[in-house]
């Protein structure tokens, strides 16, 4: 669990999504390195009522340090990781490209962008690195290592779907928002941990938050 994953809010819908698959990593043991754009901000506060302060962020407002011991599928997805204590948790600034994130010489487990938005998926598949997040996208392409972006957007554009194509011949796994129903599906957290689950998946991350098809029930 030394190499941290990287991972990226940006402006689109499905604020919830992040929050849990943050939730779940931090408290599995594993170090996260987080940026969250400007609009990933408005988002967080338009979806979930969580004012963030980018240029003085406390994890704490997004996340709770400490585990809900009724939160039995995250009880029982540390125990799968082994995990004796939290992972580390560190915060760059969008606009900081002196972070660790925005070198190809500093490792990590993969990326996440989640949600990720269509200017961030443009940005990424043009190259053009405005902010810390796309230049972070740039470095992990390029090293070939795990990019995975969830976009959340219906109906497409053409430009969308072609963006999403470009970058998926870029080495990026595409991932839309788009939670099944087949594991059994009883609330809300059960598509939200269907998506967090499918995330963890990509990094070979263990974990106990949906019923695999074909497992016994």
């Amino acid at each position: 669990m030394s190499l941290p994953v990287v991972m990226a809010i940006t402006g689109a819908s499905g604020a919830v999504y992040a929050q849990r698959l943050l939730n779940v990593l931090h408290h599995s043991g594993y170090d996260v390195q987080l940026s969250i754009s400007p609009s990933g901000k408005i988002v967080l506060q338009q979806e979930m009522g969580i004012r963030l302060e980018l240029d003085n962020f406390d994890p704490e407002t997004l996340i709770p340090l400490t585990v809900d011991a009724e939160d039995k599928r995250l009880l029982e997805t540390i125990q799968l990781n082994e995990a004796s204590k939290p992972g580390d948790f560190q915060y760059f600034h969008y606009g900081n490209f002196m972070s660790p994130m925005a070198s190809g010489s500093a490792r990590s487990r993969g990326m996440i962008v989640c949600p990720c938005s269509g200017g961030t998926l443009a940005g990424i598949v043009s190259g053009t690195c405005t902010n810390l997040i796309q230049r972070a996208a740039e470095v992990h392409l390029k090293e070939r290592r795990k990019l995975i972006l969830v976009p959340r957007e219906t109906p497409l554009s053409l430009g969308y779907i072609d963006n999403m194509k470009r970058a998926t011949e870029s080495g990026a796994v595409v991932m839309p928002a788009m939670p099944g129903w087949y594991h059994g599906v009883n609330s809300l957290e059960d598509l939200i941990d269907f998506m967090v689950a499918r995330i963890l998946d990509q990094l070979e991350i263990p974990h106990a938050l949906m019923q695999r098809w074909g497992d016994d029930a």
